[in-house]
């Protein structure tokens, strides 16, 4: 384990007992902070903003995300933007746990610096989300004592639903606040109710073809009234792995997945994002396609060949 107890890697968190797993949530539950619905990036001066997208139990990619933003310097930081868990790799037997919990160990050692937003099935106790095997991983590793995976969704119900960079850059999972907003625009994300979180977590583009029925479209003008209203200039989101990678509307959203489970629509990828100045277009951030791509892992062995 590492720094006071809490996980180093994702395969510490798969070595424990079920008392260390109970010790675990404890440590946690002392130091992973409970943001706001909305939180701002801090400003820094030569800093950069690693933003890694849906990871889906995928922990070999967030390592890869997780390593790039260390080499970032400390004035880094490191944003998730939401679905850390369900839909793990065949590779990684319970990657979800082990995915969440490492990120939530990085978060407890880092508060200011690692931000992990929450997705559809971080919020999936209100508005149910399918698939959700991470029950069945939490007791798989440890028993079924249902308590410890009401903790662990606890934990990740901690994390904001939206944040904003100086960048100009507006982060969430899925989608923005629509329709009239107030002044300051972000006094609509003081109380969430059902509709705005359909909103933030649910919405697709009107550009993707998936079509999950929980909420209706944004559209580009959508799009244009919100960062009319906010001021803000670009969008970064995950949700809709068919449109990843894909600049949209004039250069102002990128939809990112890190995650090999959707890598056929656009890669494992992470983007760096400027902290300290501003950022015209998306196509102006770097966009990183991680080690992880196409690989299995463990790799596969030779054909004429038997594992061991």
């Amino acid at each position: 384990m590492g720094h006071g107890d809490l996980p180093s890697t994702p395969s510490d968190v798969l070595r424990l007992s079920a008392s260390g797993a109970d010790r675990l949530l404890d440590a946690l539950e002392e130091r992973v902070p409970t943001r706001t619905p909305y939180v701002e990036i801090p400003r820094a001066a030569g800093g950069s903003a690693f933003v890694f997208g849906d990871t889906h139990g995928d922990w070999r990619s967030t390592l890869e995300a997780v390593h790039a933003f260390e080499a970032g310097g400390p004035e880094s930081v490191l944003v998730g933007l939401g679905d850390y868990v369900d839909r793990s790799p065949a590779d990684l037997p319970c990657g979800s746990v082990a995915n969440a919990l490492y990120l939530l160990g990085l978060e407890a050692q880092l508060p200011t610096r690692v931000y992990l937003l929450q997705g559809n099935h971080e919020t999936m106790r209100r508005i149910p989300a399918v698939p959700h095997p991470l029950p069945s991983e939490v007791a798989r590793l440890w028993g079924p004592d249902p308590h410890r995976y009401e903790r662990l969704m606890g934990l990740l119900e901690r994390g904001p639903l939206a944040a904003s960079a100086a960048c100009g850059a507006y982060l969430a999972h899925a989608g923005f606040p629509r329709g009239d907003l107030p002044s300051p625009w972000t006094d609509a994300l003081r109380r969430i109710d059902d509709e705005r979180l359909l909103e933030l977590v649910w919405s697709e583009c009107e550009a993707s073809d998936a079509r999950r029925g929980a909420v209706t479209p944004w559209t580009e003008a959508d799009l244009d009234r919100f960062l009319r209203l906010s001021g803000l200039v670009t969008v970064w989101r995950g949700h809709d792995p068919d449109l990843a990678g894909r600049p949209l509307y004039d250069g102002r959203v990128m939809t990112l997945h890190t995650t090999r489970i959707f890598e056929r629509y656009g890669g494992v990828l992470l983007a760096v994002l400027p902290l300290d100045r501003p950022l015209p277009a998306v196509t102006e951030a770097p966009l990183l396609h991680l080690a992880t791509e196409t690989r299995q892992s463990p790799p596969r062995a030779p054909r004429g060949t038997r594992g061991t």
